[in-house]
């Protein structure tokens, strides 16, 4: 059995690829003894304290603000209950199954860690729902990122109760519904449980962690389309020297001038006009693709590392610590909400340097290319207006650039005075990084007839390569037509990382 295929132990580190594969790929997860008897240490840590009459936030007390009230021991199942009713107050557009499905994940791992205080049965429920395919439905809205993602959390917690809703075997069904069918039971939720369900930031460590693979992806896909942009109006691979980018030593950069090396490597097309070409310089977007694609390139993984750390981080409150219960904050949102802010800025860049290769393309911009990729310019439009898409794309990446964590606006009666927004964070990169695969989707297709246009001459190895599987489901324009279905399945390839491992 692979790695992928093995049950992913819940309590263990979590990269991206195991959310995904979770998440996205029907990855089952195991709650083993090891993990089972740190969480039955910690609960009977929470246990001894609640039933020492000590106040303890969220145990034997309101929350937020009301955390100064003090419930009677009798009433701890029924304020556990509230607490997951009251917060269910999302709004909008649900999640996506695959985001829906990562978040119950992600907190059965941080409760597996033995840091929560909750019984073993909470969590043998969650990995049910994961392993039995019960996804809970979440509306995407409602979530400041400052107590963790409270209302999302407590829309999934629903789902342990056998209230709300549920995404089962492709319908929307009754949470209770969903359970039954699937042969699990709900739980009456005992002391500090509501608050373990809802306390966290699993909301935006799933939307968010999903899109930022899916960003690399698409910076890698965006190599290979400016490789081939640079081959269609036969630029110079001059700037690619790396002697250039040895007295720039920025990782990012350094590899990926390697990478375009790599790809135009045996180009034909670039020896064809080696000698002769009167042209000095190309434009920056080519010149200076390494330059860009690199800080883009180190600013994702930058942001992948945070996300990565906090998928790795206990985020709930109070935690089980050293055998006492301690409050603190680790559930603000603010290290993911500037992540994703700086990850969303970095691909309106990307997108933006991309959609002026397309310009350069499209309008002419190189030997034997025709105005627009038109067979017949005037009687045909060609490729005009799959510019225009782009730079629509390239003009809403620079809203979607603006920071959420710019923003915080109090709430719960100025207990939680500075949010992070960080949950907005997540959505709005997802939006960037749909907008960003299609300005790519459009440079590989306006690239890939600019350098069929030189044929018989040959691009480089990486770049055929990138041309071949560019082909497979995206068939060259021999006149006008209509491309937007097209662009459509170019898009879903870079999202799908199917020009990835080239060079």
């Amino acid at each position: 059995m692979t790695e992928h295929m093995k049950p992913f132990p819940l309590g263990a580190p979590v990269r991206l690829e195991d959310l995904e594969a979770v998440a996205r790929g029907g990855r089952r997860v195991a709650f083993g003894l090891a993990a089972r008897s740190k969480v039955s240490r910690s609960r009977a840590v929470l246990e001894r304290v609640a039933s020492s009459g000590e106040p303890v936030y969220g145990v034997n007390t309101g929350f937020g603000e009301l955390a100064s009230k003090r419930i009677p021991a009798d009433k701890i199942r029924q304020l556990q209950r509230n607490l997951v009713l009251s917060h269910s107050c999302g709004i909008g557009e649900p999640l996506g199954e695959a985001e829906a499905r990562g978040l119950v994940f992600l907190r059965a791992n941080e409760l597996s860690r033995g840091f929560s205080g909750c019984r073993p049965a909470l969590i043998a429920l969650l990995s049910e729902l994961v392993n039995r395919g019960v996804t809970p439905w979440i509306p995407s809205r409602g979530s400041v990122g400052a107590s963790g993602d409270l209302a999302q959390q407590a829309h999934a917690a629903l789902l342990v109760l056998g209230e709300g809703k549920a995404l089962y075997r492709d319908r929307v069904v009754a949470g209770k519904k969903a359970l039954a069918a699937a042969r699990l039971k709900p739980l009456v939720l005992e002391a500090k449980e509501g608050l373990c369900l809802i306390n966290g930031t699993q909301a935006m460590q799933s939307v968010g962690g999903l899109a930022m693979l899916d960003a690399l992806r698409v910076a890698e896909a965006a190599d290979a389309a400016c490789a081939m942009s640079l081959e269609a109006i036969m630029g110079s691979d001059g700037p690619l020297d790396a002697r250039i980018h040895a007295l720039k030593p920025h990782d990012g950069q350094r590899r990926v001038a390697a990478r375009l090396r790599a790809l135009l490597a045996g180009s034909v097309i670039r020896e064809s006009h080696r000698e002769g070409d009167e042209r000095v310089q190309d434009p920056y977007s080519f010149r200076c693709a390494p330059q860009v694609h690199g800080a883009v390139l180190e600013a994702l993984e930058g942001a992948r590392s945070v996300v990565e750390t906090e998928m790795r981080s206990v985020t709930d409150n109070p935690l089980v610590v050293g055998g006492a219960l301690v409050s603190g904050g680790n559930f603000h949102g603010q290290p993911l909400a500037l992540a994703f802010d700086r990850a969303a800025a970095a691909l309106c860049s990307l997108a933006g340097v991309c959609e002026r290769r397309v310009f350069q393309v499209v309008s002419g911009g190189g030997p034997g290319l025709p105005l627009f990729l038109a067979k017949d310019p005037g009687m045909e439009s060609g490729y005009m207006i799959v510019q225009y898409a782009a730079a629509a794309l390239a003009s809403e990446l620079k809203t979607l650039a603006h920071p959420a964590a710019a923003d915080s606006i109090p709430t719960s009666a100025n207990k939680e005075d500075f949010v992070s927004m960080g949950m907005w964070g997540a959505l709005k990169l997802r939006k960037a990084v749909d907008a960003a695969a299609g300005v790519v989707a459009i440079e590989l297709l306006c690239a890939a007839q600019g350098v069929e246009a030189h044929r018989p001459l040959k691009p480089g190895r990486g770049t055929a390569e990138a041309l071949r599987r560019l082909r497979l489901l995206a068939e060259r324009s021999e006149g006008d037509e209509s491309l937007s279905g097209t662009m459509e399945t170019v898009r879903a390839m870079v999202l799908a990382g199917a020009f990835g491992g080239i060079a």
